[in-house]
């Protein structure tokens, strides 16, 4: 085999591991909507939280520990995880658990399917990002949104003229969060993914927990069911702190706009999970969905955006 059929079967296997993971983690935050309905009626917004990025952040900086990295001490540093844990956490969290008190799940789940439309929009015009916009890019999100709709169905979309203004701001609000984070969490491309999502999310936590406290103050809540607390300590493991790792490993390999495409998948993996556990009708037009969605993230994924050395952070 020559050495360029080499390479191309390399990059190959390379970018099937990225989607791959990019599947994972689809699978692991559309699950996080089941957890958050668990939680939701017995721990308030702000409490849940605040418990899940504690928890989450206390974790990672232990796995980053005890994989022999030190945390940065740039004071710099800290400022741009400040700002990485609260679009990426703290902030869209607590907006979509507010959100979703007021609005069908169904048509938070369409609004929180939009983060690639919102980096499309802001590489279109500052020029950010890694990824050179194409028409098969712009073609792939236009599918994704499509496969979403159609997924949720009609009936999800009827309720925008009605439902709470306000919270459809707030979900939207969270999905530019999600658009914004990973264009932010280029900057730390010279630090171990680990030690990115440690920091971003104790920043989070340092954020959240007085908010939580002055907002909600958890000490004076009856006791949580074991259902509700197991639900949160999911939340904290496995899609926070588990999904936090295999994020920022994304926004350096597929780039931002491959990145939040995933958003769709896990709108996808939303509805699936709800059949599946909750007894949710399947619908046929549910499964051309996901087909749309397959089709849309492939088309913006298609091709690894060439990385470039940056100027290490720590």
């Amino acid at each position: 085999m020559s050495t360029q059929a080499q390479q191309t079967t390399s990059e190959q296997t390379s970018l099937a591991f990225e989607i791959g993971l990019l599947l994972l983690l689809s699978l692991i935050w559309g699950s996080s909507f089941t957890l958050i309905k668990v939680a939701i009626p017995t721990i308030p917004p702000f409490t849940m939280v605040a418990a899940r990025v504690t928890i989450a952040a206390i974790l990672l900086i232990l796995i980053a520990l005890a994989q022999g990295h030190a945390l940065p001490r740039r004071g710099s540093v800290w400022a741009a995880f400040v700002v990485q844990g609260l679009l990426q956490s703290a902030l869209p969290f607590t907006l979509i658990s507010w959100g979703e008190a007021h609005i069908a799940s169904g048509l938070a789940g369409v609004l929180n399917a939009t983060p690639p439309m919102f980096v499309l929009a802001i590489a279109m015009m500052t020029g950010r990002g890694r990824q050179t916009i194409t028409g098969r890019k712009i073609i792939g999100v236009a599918l994704g949104l499509a496969g979403v709709a159609v997924t949720m169905g009609v009936d999800a979309l009827s309720g925008i003229g009605t439902a709470a203004p306000l919270a459809q701001i707030a979900v939207l609000g969270a999905s530019l969060c999600y658009a914004l984070a990973p264009i932010w969490g280029q900057r730390f491309s010279g630090l171990p993914a680990i030690v990115t999502a440690a920091g971003a999310m104790s920043c989070a936590a340092i954020l959240m927990l007085p908010a939580a406290a002055a907002i909600e103050q958890p000490w004076t809540l009856s006791p949580p069911p074991a259902a509700a607390i197991a639900a949160v300590i999911a939340l904290a493991i496995v899609c926070t702190a588990l999904a936090m790792v295999i994020y920022f490993r994304l926004i350096h390999t597929l780039g931002p706009l491959g990145t939040t495409s995933g958003s769709y998948l896990r709108a996808g993996f939303a509805v699936a999970l709800g059949t599946a556990w909750l007894g949710e009708r399947f619908t046929w037009s549910g499964l051309a969905g996901m087909m749309l969605i397959l089709a849309g993230v492939v088309a913006v994924t298609a091709q690894l955006p060439a990385r470039h050395d940056q100027k290490q952070l720590g």
